[in-house]
């Protein structure tokens, strides 16, 4: 199966029933599979005029009930970015599925890259929690896809799934789990009656149930800062509590999030973090490394947003140096370095030129180290 394939059929798994885009390399095959699969479980695809629309769609689809999801590239994940802003503070659960590719702007469509991971975190304006995953392998494009829409449903919000173009378009044998052994999310739904439904009060899991409207619950939905009914507001007593949930809601239920994979990083004097198909051969490097009498490990980042900082920071308090290869100029190592704070020493390996990073070359700067 194609990672593309996988990424769909993991949608259609997670119980989404609506796709909303517009065709882009490298995404596009995840339209194709869906606009084949969803109608065969009654559901819905369309394809859009663009990018700005799909965003749109998605997040009426969701407010009238169905899971839902979109997936682009660079370019058009740039068009996304306002109405990814208007999901985060009305807080409507939905998937971005981003594969990424060279950039900036129509850049390298058929090559792979890691250059929108700094987008995916700070693309749309003003303060903002995001949760941001990535996959490695084309069973982790299913596995991912389908965390990616039970995280949405449980904390109300947008959920990015960042792919790259190797991992979309490779091709391997995977067995995927039974519809029964898939663990399926959704979202809380009111136990009151419409009348006495508050759409964004505060809850001790800071995750407000949400009405869905066509089942009698009626509600103001903006862009706008609003109050616990919905409505905009100026109050510094509504504004600050309302914004201050909503981080909320994702950082105190960040060991939910925070996903990450250890590879031999007990005894490891160097550490690899990795994320992506990079993480595929960084793995092959640890293991060729390994036979040459290297201790060295790694870690692999599932999530991006929240990053994972405790992960790296019991990493750094055991006094292991560590790698960042990454396919751009350095966004996952800044904040590996940011963590770090000067405590051990912190290596990059950074390729632009639209090719994967090798194992060899990975292996080629660990013997620098050595």
């Amino acid at each position: 199966m194609q990672g593309n394939e996988a990424c769909a059929e993991g949608a259609i798994a997670a119980g989404c029933r609506f796709f909303a885009g517009y065709p882009i390399t490298p995404a596009s095959e995840i339209a194709e599979q869906l606009s084949v699969r969803l109608p065969q479980v009654d559901g819905t695809f369309i394809q859009m005029e663009d990018e700005i629309a799909s965003m749109g769609a998605i997040i009426g689809a969701s407010l009238a009930g169905a899971k839902s999801m979109t997936a682009t590239s660079g370019p058009g994940f740039s068009l996304m970015q306002e109405n990814l802003g208007y999901a985060c503070i009305a807080e409507v659960p939905c998937v971005v599925v981003n594969v990424m590719r060279g950039g900036p702007s129509t850049g390298l469509p058929t090559n792979p890259a890691q250059g929108d991971v700094m987008q995916a975190r700070w693309g749309t304006h003003g303060d903002h929690p995001i949760i941001v995953l990535s996959a490695s392998s084309v069973l982790e494009c299913f596995t991912m896809t389908v965390k990616a829409f039970n995280f949405s449903e449980r904390y109300r919000t947008p959920v990015v799934l960042l792919l790259d173009e190797v991992v979309a378009h490779m091709r391997e044998k995977v067995i995927l789990p039974k519809p029964s052994e898939v663990e399926v999310i959704d979202r809380v739904k009111p136990s009151v009656p419409p009348e006495w439904y508050l759409p964004y009060e505060d809850t001790s899991f800071g995750v407000p149930p949400m009405g869905i409207f066509g089942e009698g619950y009626r509600y103001h939905v903006t862009g706008l800062v609003h109050d616990i009914r919905g409505f905009p507001t100026l109050r510094q007593d509504e504004i600050e509590p309302f914004l201050t949930r909503l981080f909320r809601k994702i950082s105190t239920h960040s060991e939910d999030i925070r996903l990450v994979e250890h590879f031999m990083t007990v005894d490891a004097e160097i550490v690899i973090i990795a994320y992506g198909c990079v993480a595929r051969s960084a793995r092959r490097a640890v293991l060729e490394a390994r036979s040459e009498g290297m201790k060295v490990g790694m870690l692999k980042l599932i999530t991006l947003w929240p990053f994972p900082r405790t992960y790296i920071q019991h990493l750094i308090r055991a006094g292991k140096a560590l790698l960042v290869p990454e396919m751009n100029m350095g966004q996952i190592s800044r904040e590996v370095k940011r963590v770090n704070e000067g405590m051990t020493q912190v290596l990059t390996l950074n390729k632009i030129d639209g090719t994967i990073i090798s194992p060899k070359e990975i292996l080629a700067k660990l013997k620098e180290k050595r």
